[in-house]
C-alpha cells in the first residue's frame, strides 16, 4: 500500500448533525496522508522525474497531501460508494456542485439540498496540486523535489501572462499560485515574448526592458518570484516568460496521490485512519482543470495501483474538453491552462487514431485497454470547451472528417447552450478569474440537473450494468457539427452583436517541444504547426444550438444562450474571445419592442401566449428529458422552475439596444 500513514487534524459532526434521509448524519474527517511510492514500479514508470527524487531507507519516494472525507456516521447505512474529487485549484467543489449549495469554497462544504448524502455517498477530497498556497480552505500537495544537479542542461520553465489591466509586476505563476522561482536574476538566457493574440506570432522583447523584480510602494526591487516591465504589461496581449528555475517539483506525484488515496479507501486501512466502512465502488470527479487531469490520468494508464489492482470503477471528467494538462512534466505548473505545452498534445479521443499532421498513432485509453483496466467514463462538456478549439476533438478524427464512435465504456454529453460554469440568476457581468470581463452579461443556463443525472446513470452503470442514455453531441454525419465561421455568420445578423475576429479564434496546433519531450523536458516557445479541426454545434436563426442535451431553456427559449463571449473593450483586444464565459441575450418582450430595436429574433409575446402556456411547454420537455434519462425524475420540477425564472427575468429585462 503506497499510502502509509494518516495524521488526523480534526474530526467533527458535519452540518451540525443534520440527518440525510436513510443514511442519517455525517461526519467530516481531515488530515494529512503520507505516501511512499516505488519509483521502479511499472505502475509509476511514466511519472516524469520520479526517479530523480530523494528516497527513504526502503528506496521509496515520500510526499504528503491534504485529505478530507465526509462520511456517514454509521457507514453501513450508506451506499458503500465513494465519490472522490480532485479539488479545482485547491477548492473542494463536488458537494457544492451536486448538492446545488451555491456557496463559496470552504473548509466544510455547505450541504445544499443533500443530494449526495441522501444517496449515501462517502465524499473524499485529496490535495494533489503542488502550486496551491495551502490553508484551511485550499488543499494541496507537498511534493518531492527532483535532484537535477547531475544534468548538464536541466531545461527551462515557461509562464504565461494574460493581463486584463495594465500592471508592471506579475507573479511567475498562473493566477495567484505558488511560483517557480527564477534561478538567476540576471540570467542572460531568460526571454520574454509577446503575442498580439493567443494564436499570434511570438515576438521577443529586449532583455533591457524587463527584469526579475517587483514594484512596491518603496520602488522596484529584485525578486525571484516576479517579473517586472516598466510601463506595464499591456491588456489584451499574451506574454510568455521563459527562464531557468531553482525549483523542480515532481508534479506527477499529484496523479499518484489520487490513485493511491482511492486504492487505500477501497482496499485497506492505514495506520491512524478512522473506520470508513466498506466501499464497493469508487467514482472520480474533476471539473475544468481537474477534469483535464482525469483525462491525463487515463492516458498514463494510472488506473492500476502498485499491486496491480484496478482503482476507479468510474470517472466523471467535467468541462475538460479534448485536452490534458500540465500535470506530468519537468517544471509542470498544474495551474497553467492555455499555453501550448504537453497538455495540448495528441491524442484527444479515447480510440487509437493516427494523427494526420504528425503520423503518430495513439489513443487516450490505449494503455488501460491493454491492461483491461478501463473504468466506466462519462464525459460532460459545456459549449465553451468546443469554442476554445478542442471540445470536438474528443469525438471526431483530428481532420474533422468523421465522427468517432464511443468506446464501449464511455459516454460523451454536450450540455447545449452553456458556458464553462453553470449559469444562474440574477444575470452577472462581474469580473471572472484573473479579472476577465466579457462584453455581454453572462450565460444563465443552469446545467446542474444534467450533471446530477450523469452521476446517477454512471453509478447505475457501475453497480448493476444499466446502460446510460446514448451520447449526445454535434455530429458530422448529421451536419450538426460545423465550423465556427458558419455559426458566427448567424450571430452577425443579430442587432448590436460583436463577434470574434475569425483569424483570432482559438485553435489547437501541433507543438514540437524539442528533442527531450519524451522525457518530459520541453523547449519553449514550442514550434507550432498546422491546426486540428474545431467544430461546434450548428445554431438556429436565434443563435441557439441545435445539438447536445437541450434543456427547456434551449428548446423553449426566451433568449439566445451562447458558449462564447468577447472581451470587454476596457480589458483590451475587444475582438478576442474571453475564456470560459458565454452570454445570454434576452429576446424582445413584444413585437413592438422587436420592431423598435430592429431585432430579427421573434419576441416572447409572439412565441408564447402566456406564462402558464410557457410553463406547460417547459414541463412537457423536461418530462421528455427525464424519460430519456438525461435528468432525474426528482429534478423535473427544478428544471421547470429554472426555465420559468428565466422567462420572468426576460420579461423584466431592459430592452436590447
Amino acid at each position: 500500500m503506497a499510502a502509509i500513514h494518516f495524521e488526523l487534524t480534526r474530526r467533527f459532526s458535519y452540518s451540525n448533525g443534520r440527518s440525510f434521509g436513510k443514511t442519517g448524519p455525517y461526519e467530516q474527517i481531515d488530515g494529512i496522508l503520507t505516501f511512499a511510492v516505488d519509483p521502479a514500479a511499472e505502475a509509476n514508470r511514466l511519472i516524469a522525474d520520479l526517479a530523480l527524487a530523494p528516497r527513504d531507507g526502503d528506496g521509496r519516494v515520500r510526499f504528503t497531501a491534504d485529505f478530507s472525507v465526509v462520511k456517514p456516521v454509521e457507514p453501513d447505512r450508506g451506499s458503500h460508494r465513494l465519490l472522490i474529487e480532485l479539488p479545482n485549484r485547491g477548492r473542494r467543489m463536488a458537494v457544492n456542485s451536486f448538492n446545488r449549495a451555491g456557496a463559496e469554497a470552504s473548509a466544510s462544504a455547505a450541504p445544499g439540498d443533500g443530494f449526495l448524502f441522501e444517496r449515501g455517498f462517502t465524499v473524499a477530497s485529496i490535495g494533489w496540486q503542488w502550486d496551491v498556497y495551502r490553508d484551511d480552505v485550499l488543499m494541496g500537495l507537498d511534493p518531492p523535489m527532483a535532484d537535477l544537479s547531475g544534468e548538464a542542461d536541466p531545461g527551462q520553465n515557461v509562464v504565461e501572462i494574460r493581463p486584463y489591466k495594465r500592471e508592471s509586476t506579475w507573479l511567475l505563476a498562473d493566477r495567484t499560485h505558488r511560483p517557480l522561482r527564477a534561478a538567476h536574476l540576471d540570467d542572460p538566457d531568460a526571454a520574454l515574448y509577446v503575442k498580439e493574440y493567443e494564436d499570434g506570432e511570438d515576438k521577443l522583447i529586449p532583455r533591457s526592458l524587463w527584469s526579475f523584480a517587483r514594484e512596491t510602494g518603496d520602488g522596484v526591487s529584485p525578486s525571484d518570484e516576479h517579473i517586472y516591465m516598466e510601463g506595464g504589461f499591456e491588456p489584451g496581449k499574451y506574454y510568455q516568460a521563459v527562464y531557468a528555475t531553482k525549483d523542480a517539483p515532481v508534479a506527477g506525484c499529484g496523479l499518484l496521490a489520487l490513485r493511491d488515496t482511492t486504492s487505500l479507501m477501497k482496499f485497506g486501512p492505514v495506520a491512524g485512519m478512522p473506520e470508513l466502512g466498506r466501499l464497493d465502488h469508487a467514482i472520480g470527479y474533476g471539473v475544468s482543470q481537474t477534469g483535464r487531469m482525469l483525462r491525463h490520468f487515463l492516458y498514463l494508464g494510472l488506473n492500476v495501483d502498485e499491486q496491480g489492482r484496478k482503482v476507479f470503477d468510474g470517472l466523471l471528467p467535467h468541462v475538460a474538453g479534448g485536452r490534458m494538462g500540465s500535470f506530468n512534466h519537468r517544471y509542470a505548473q498544474p495551474s497553467n491552462q492555455s499555453y501550448p505545452s504537453f497538455g495540448h498534445l495528441f491524442p484527444f479521443a479515447d480510440a487509437e487514431l493516427t494523427d494526420p499532421l504528425t503520423g503518430r498513432s495513439d489513443g487516450l485509453l490505449k494503455r488501460l485497454d491493454a491492461m483491461r483496466a478501463v473504468p466506466k467514463i462519462t464525459y460532460t462538456n459545456s459549449s465553451a470547451e468546443y469554442w476554445r478549439g478542442d471540445g470536438s476533438l474528443a469525438h471526431t478524427d483530428p481532420d474533422g472528417n468523421r465522427d468517432i464512435e464511443d468506446h464501449p465504456d464511455t459516454r460523451n454529453y454536450h450540455f447545449s447552450g452553456t458556458q464553462h460554469g453553470a449559469g444562474s440568476l440574477p444575470q452577472s457581468r462581474e469580473p471572472a478569474a484573473e479579472g476577465a470581463l466579457g462584453r455581454y452579461a453572462y450565460n444563465v443556463v443552469d446545467y446542474s440537473p444534467l450533471q446530477r443525472a450523469a452521476l446517477v446513470s454512471l453509478e447505475n452503470w457501475i453497480s448493476n450494468g444499466t446502460e446510460p442514455p446514448p451520447s449526445v453531441h454535434a455530429r458530422i454525419e448529421d451536419e450538426t457539427a460545423v465550423s465556427r465561421d458558419t455559426v458566427l455568420n448567424t450571430f452577425d445578423q443579430l442587432p448590436d452583436q460583436v463577434t470574434p475576429t475569425r483569424s483570432k479564434l482559438w485553435v489547437i496546433r501541433t507543438s514540437d517541444l524539442g528533442s527531450r519531450a519524451g522525457e518530459g523536458v520541453g523547449e519553449y516557445p514550442p514550434v507550432e504547426g498546422d491546426s486540428y479541426a474545431c467544430l461546434v454545434s450548428s445554431v438556429d436563426s436565434d443563435g441557439n444550438e441545435v445539438a447536445g442535451v437541450r434543456l427547456p431553456d434551449i428548446t423553449q427559449p426566451v433568449a439566445t444562450h451562447a458558449g462564447w463571449n468577447v472581451r470587454d473593450p476596457e480589458t483590451g483586444s475587444p475582438d478576442d474571445q474571453v475564456p470560459m464565459l458565454g452570454f445570454t441575450r434576452w429576446f424582445p418582450r413584444s413585437r413592438a419592442e422587436r420592431e423598435s430595436t430592429g431585432d430579427s429574433r421573434r419576441s416572447i409575446e409572439e412565441r408564447y401566449k402566456s406564462r402558464d402556456e410557457y410553463s406547460a411547454l417547459v414541463r412537457r420537455d423536461a418530462e421528455g428529458l427525464a424519460r430519456d434519462g438525461y435528468i432525474l425524475e426528482q429534478d423535473v420540477d427544478l428544471v421547470v422552475q429554472n426555465a420559468v425564472d428565466r422567462y420572468d427575468a426576460a420579461m423584466a429585462s431592459v430592452p436590447a439596444g
